[in-house]
């Protein structure tokens, strides 16, 4: 749609999971990717309620569906796809 979240993170600190930190490795600002995240790359089990690893639905009904794919092992595929804008980068301070 046209709505656009926007999320912030360091690369390489451990707040996204790994498979965004890999992705926008790379990338310009302006360039757009798309990110087919196998199962192993996403969200670690360890933090089910993805207060550690990022990124996090913004919305209530995101974020139980979200729930609902990782807790219901076996039974659903958890390949993530995530559209990736980069807007801009920022030095280290």
């Amino acid at each position: 749609g046209d709505d656009k979240d926007f999320y912030r993170f360091v690369v390489g600190d451990g707040s996204v999971i790994p498979a965004l930190d890999e992705g926008v490795r790379g990338m310009r600002p302006g360039q757009v990717r798309q990110l087919v995240i196998p199962p192993e790359l996403g969200y670690p089990p360890s933090d089910p309620s993805h207060k550690r690893v990022g990124p996090k639905p913004q919305t209530f009904s995101g974020q139980r569906a979200l729930d609902f794919v990782l807790g219901n092992t076996g039974l659903i595929d958890k390949t993530l796809l995530i559209n990736v804008e980069l807007i801009r980068v920022d030095k280290r301070r």
